[in-house]
């Protein structure tokens, strides 16, 4: 280990190829998208991370989002340690997995029940298992662009890594694996209604990103959502919204909050485990009771609810129920989304900077887009020069167009002013 954190960046690298496939084990960190040596973190504080050279970045990734609360957030850190003197994983239930049900439950109160998982992944492949048990149906609709982790049937013009290398789908997902899986295009009505319309008593439900992050910050359109809402509630199908990402970043509670549209089931993820690997799937009563022990649906996992990701996760979430924090963050990327239009405007570079709460995207196109097909157009060479300049100056984005900017509570206003400053060189550097 002290040979690897006294190599450099390309060194590390080379070693990693020789263990992992393209020397990462998540494709997006492979900076494929952007060319170059990926960066090594060797640590974090605050608003920052600093590469295994020494080079410290201020860090718009914050681990995708999860960290909220920024790099080893005190409080987050005690937590952890105090969880871990007791034992770090059992198997069995424990009295701490209470309080972040409390927690969660407070701002989410459509998740009338729930189960603790330890990935996205898993809460949105399990939330559609239990919508199909619990309707009797087999299909599913979901959107262009929109990534609900790496399960088989959700592979299907998915967004995030997918996006990023331009593929379709995913070699190794059968055509019987996606053969119930309906592709729509995200901000359309009038495909979902025609898709109910044909089809609507095969479809147990509709999963959808209510805010689109994974080919970058798409938000939806007034009449999206609640079109959703009530297609679904019509045809008896379940609405679930996967809000891994949005979920105590767009608001405290989530999308659902923020446009006053209650699903039917929800999944979390990232912040709710505080940076740990925890996510959680809930929704209505009935519709979750259908899980075994007590229905016939099966999942499982026996580090689902380990006690150091629910003490993260708890930690985090009583932080984010102090007043003011969403105010503070409303602020900062304000802030940010501004500078950097202003920035963009002034070195005569045509870009969109969408930004909703505390997330954003600078797209490399003429206009915001509405969907997968309008983002997937953006200049991914302008692109990847931006980001390479702003690593130069000190500012670590996501390697990939297709992905948010994720401002934290640990990021100030002096940050937000130094990032702005790079963005009108990278803004320049973009241009050539």
């Amino acid at each position: 280990m002290s040979d690897a954190v006294t190599a450099s960046s390309e060194d590390l690298f080379a070693q990693s190829v020789r263990y992992f496939p393209g020397g990462v084990n998540s494709p997006v960190r492979a900076f494929r998208a952007v060319g170059g040596t990926p960066v090594v973190v060797a640590e974090g504080r605050g608003a920052h991370v600093t590469d295994i050279e020494g080079r410290t970045y201020l860090d718009y990734v914050g681990s995708w989002g999860a960290l909220l609360l920024g790099h080893a957030a005190p409080e987050v850190v005690a937590a952890i340690a105090q969880a871990a003197a007791r034992g770090t994983t059992y198997g069995m239930a424990t009295p701490y997995e209470l309080e972040l049900a409390g927690l969660i439950q407070d701002a989410f109160p459509s998740m009338e029940r729930m189960r603790f998982v330890s990935s996205g992944t898993e809460a949105a492949m399990s939330s559609l298992r239990a919508a199909r048990g619990f309707t009797g149906r087999s299909k599913v609709i979901k959107f262009a662009g929109c990534y609900h982790g790496h399960a088989d049937s959700l592979l299907a013009q998915a967004g995030s890594g997918l996006a990023t290398f331009g593929l379709p789908s995913s070699a190794g997902v059968t055509a019987g694996a996606v053969a119930d899986t309906i592709v729509l295009p995200y901000n359309d009505p009038a495909a979902v209604r025609e898709a109910f319309a044909t089809r609507g008593d095969e479809i147990a439900a509709v999963i959808v990103e209510p805010v689109a992050a994974n080919m970058g910050v798409v938000p939806p359109q007034r009449d999206f959502l609640p079109a959703l809402r009530e297609v679904t509630a019509s045809a008896g199908a379940l609405l679930i919204f996967d809000e891994v990402i949005t979920g105590f970043r767009v608001a405290r509670g989530g999308a659902q909050e923020r446009y006053g549209i209650r699903p039917d089931l929800t999944c979390l993820g990232k912040i709710a485990g505080g940076g740990m690997p925890l996510a959680v799937y809930g929704g209505r009563a009935d519709v979750m009771d259908v899980l075994a022990p007590l229905g016939p649906v099966y999942q499982a996992g026996t580090l689902s609810g380990n006690p150091l990701a629910v003490a993260a996760g708890a930690a985090t979430l009583r932080r984010l129920a102090e007043p003011g924090v969403y105010d503070r963050l409303e602020s900062l990327a304000s802030r940010l989304e501004v500078g950097l239009r202003e920035a963009a405007h002034r070195a005569g570079v045509r870009c969109a900077v969408v930004r909703l709460a505390s997330m954003l995207t600078v797209f490399f196109t003429s206009g915001a887009p509405h969907d997968y097909t309008q983002a997937a157009s953006a200049d991914t060479d302008a692109f990847a020069r931006f980001f390479h300049a702003m690593r130069e100056r000190g500012v670590l984005l996501p390697p990939s167009q297709f992905e948010a900017w994720f401002v934290s509570l640990a990021h100030s206003a002096e940050d937000v002013t130094r990032t702005v400053s790079a963005a009108g060189e990278a803004f320049r550097a973009a241009r050539r």
